[in-house]
C-alpha cells in the first residue's frame, strides 16, 4: 500500500510540475517569445500551437537559426517534453540564453489561458 501511495505522490508531483512549466511557457509566449515545435513535420501537420515554427529536434543542430538571433525568449515543446528538453539544451549550448521547455502539446493546450 505504501508503494502505491508513493507512486501516486510521484505522479501528482510530476503533474504539478508539468502544469507549472506549461504556464510559464504561456507567460513567455504572451511576452513575445518565439514558439518552436520540435516534433516531426508529420506530427506538426496533425496539430500545433498557433504561430509555432516547426524545427524538428533531429535537424536543430544543423538548421539555419539566424532568424532567431535577435529574439530574447524561445519556448520549445514536443509531444511529451522529452525532445523539447533535448532541444532546450542544444539551443542553450548554441548561445541562446532564455530557452524554456513548455513540455508536451497537450500539456500546453491544457494550460492555455482563456
Amino acid at each position: 500500500m505504501s508503494k502505491f501511495l508513493g507512486l501516486c505522490a510521484l505522479l501528482f508531483s510530476t503533474f504539478v510540475f508539468a502544469s507549472e512549466r506549461a504556464q510559464q511557457a504561456w507567460d513567455w509566449i504572451d511576452s513575445g517569445a518565439v514558439v518552436i515545435d520540435v516534433r516531426t513535420p508529420q506530427e506538426f501537420a496533425s496539430g500545433h500551437l498557433d504561430n509555432a515554427i516547426n524545427l524538428p529536434v533531429q535537424n536543430l543542430a544543423h538548421a539555419d537559426l539566424s532568424f532567431l538571433k535577435n529574439r530574447d525568449q524561445l519556448v520549445v515543446y514536443c509531444r511529451s517534453g522529452n525532445r523539447s528538453a533535448k532541444a532546450q539544451q542544444l539551443l542553450l549550448t548554441q548561445g541562446y540564453k532564455q530557452v524554456h521547455n513548455g513540455g508536451g502539446l497537450q500539456e500546453m493546450l491544457s494550460a492555455k489561458p482563456e
